[in-house]
């Protein structure tokens, strides 16, 4: 007897149909299966025996084929195990053939007949609606991820017992209706108001945070840098579903999201330790999975003691930090990973910490610092959109008991500037300021006659490079929607301009 059962492969973080085939025969009996299966599919023959026998039914006494079409794709882990035990139970006669031809399955099989919880099942369960299937059947750890996605019916198996009386009509699985988020509340989260000072470094963190930029912050220990990066996540503007769906794609894929609240709609916030490696940051390992700069994908990557990172790990950011995707390669193929990220840096100005600093002497040689600054390249600079120095916070301004401005009156403002975006990049795959492509930085950034003269200015005393003149402007677009102008002015551009400066002041000695 024949049957085909259809599952979900994934590669990255694109699904694939698969077609479990099964065919019966008489012979000696045997239980193969063949269609380029990795260790992980092939052991499979010992889970589902051992299920079978744990729920009380005979495994076929028969000669027992099954394939994995398409066969020239390697198909891996153990996604495939509840609809290899389908296809059996199928051409056991359990089930009617045409209700399974509109249905998938996905899911891990123990011993013991339990369904356990896969990698990935939201891309699978898309792809699957879009494929036109009218049910998919996933472990029950997995329902509320796989219901996130509308127009299919969405199933959760708790064992292979209680799938075989659904089949037969027996005892019906009742399916899960669609997930609908919860309002997230931000109130538990570090507020900007626990920040004394600083009140030129939040307002350019704020200018960073409405844009989408890139930001360095360079000061001496102790001047309040990470905990001003630690409070980013509580300023920044709320997520589109698309983006949410992007983002939560990336992570069921590595297998961190809350099997509760499945759907990421908070951006993302990853600090990485700065002994990661080059693989931990962009991904890896024989079946390459994301790294921390997709992670970060739709939300904000810091990294502390920026100076500490390897320089392999800091110089594979160049290119995701440009084209937004990351793409890894194996002898097997290539895999792309999206990775539209904010980056905040945070680091001293010399392993002491205390070069430039007003009161205390700096004991660090040029030599050192020079080698210490260096770590950081000059391309890898270049790319961030704003330069801030960080200075030491005044006592008056620690033993204050007036209030500082909260995170909710700040994000007021970021999330007004970004409805501006949203609105003027609409139809397009532009989400911010800072992805504006090259042939429409002149369309959406006009300029007037004075902020012009002042950039062209700047740009030949300076000998800005074509990515510092695209950076200034961009800056200046943000500038300008957090003042509510349509045209870029002259104090637009000079703010810019200011937030590219610190690279001469330490860099260039």
């Amino acid at each position: 007897m024949f049957a085909s059962i259809n599952s979900l492969g994934l590669l990255g973080l694109n699904a694939f149909p698969v077609y479990v085939e099964v065919e019966a025969s008489k012979g000696i009996p045997s239980f193969d299966i063949v269609g380029l299966a990795d260790a992980a599919v092939r052991e499979s023959r010992e889970r589902i025996r051992s299920a079978f026998r744990c729920c009380g039914l005979n495994f076929p006494h028969q000669k027992v084929m099954i394939n994995l079409a398409p066969a020239d794709v390697k198909k891996t882990g153990s996604v495939h195990d509840l609809a290899i035990a389908v296809a059996l139970l199928r051409v056991m006669g359990f089930s009617d053939d045409e209700r399974l031809k509109r249905s998938v399955f996905i899911g891990e099989v123990s011993l013991s007949g339990e369904i356990r919880a896969v990698q990935g099942v939201l891309p699978m369960t898309i792809l699957a609606q879009k494929s036109g299937m009218e049910e998919i059947y996933v472990p029950i750890e997995n329902l509320r991820e796989a219901s996130v996605v509308e127009g299919i019916k969405c199933y959760g198996v708790a064992s292979i017992g209680e799938l075989v009386f659904h089949l037969a009509e027996k005892a019906e699985i009742v399916p899960a209706q669609t997930y609908v988020p919860e309002k997230q509340n931000r109130n538990g989260a570090l507020d900007f108001a626990d920040v004394k000072g600083q009140a030129a470094a939040k307002k350019a963190l704020e200018l960073a945070a409405a844009g989408g930029h890139n930001a360095l912050m360079i000061g001496s220990p102790g001047s309040g840098k990470s905990m001003l990066a630690k409070r980013m996540p509580s300023i920044l503007p709320e997520m589109t579903f698309e983006e949410s769906i992007e983002t939560t794609n990336i992570h069921s894929v590595a297998g961190l999201l809350d099997k509760q609240s499945p759907l990421v709609t908070e951006r993302p916030f990853r600090s990485p330790h700065h002994t990661v490696s080059a693989a931990g940051l962009a991904g890896g390992g024989s079946v390459p999975k994301p790294g921390e700069i997709s992670l970060a994908h739709n939300g904000l990557l810091f990294l502390d003691e920026l100076a500490e990172f390897s320089r392999p790990a800091l110089e594979i950011l160049r290119q995701p930090m440009e084209d937004q995707q990351v793409t890894i390669s194996r002898v097997s193929g290539s895999i792309t990973y999206p990775s539209s990220f904010m980056l905040i840096g945070a680091m001293n100005p010399c392993p002491c910490g205390y070069y430039g600093h007003p009161t205390r002497k700096c004991i660090c040689s040029h030599k050192q610092v020079a080698n210490y600054l260096n770590k950081v390249s000059g391309p890898l600079l270049d790319r961030f959109d704003v330069h801030l120095e960080v200075a030491p916070v005044e006592f008056s301004d620690l033993s204050s008991t007036a209030k500082e401005e909260s995170s909710a009156d700040i994000r007021a403002r970021v999330q007004a500037a970004r409805d501006i975006q949203n609105k003027r990049y609409k139809g397009t795959h532009i989400t911010c300021n800072a992805r504006i492509t090259p042939d429409m930085l002149h369309e959406v950034c006009p300029v007037t006659s004075q902020a012009e003269a002042l950039l062209r200015n700047v740009f030949d005393k300076l000998g800005l490079s074509a990515r510092a003149y695209d950076k200034i402007m961009k800056v200046a677009r943000t500038a300008a929607d957090m003042d509510g102008a349509e045209i870029i002015d002259k104090k637009h551009i000079a703010l810019a301009v200011q937030y590219r400066s610190l690279d001469r002041k330490y860099w260039n000695g």
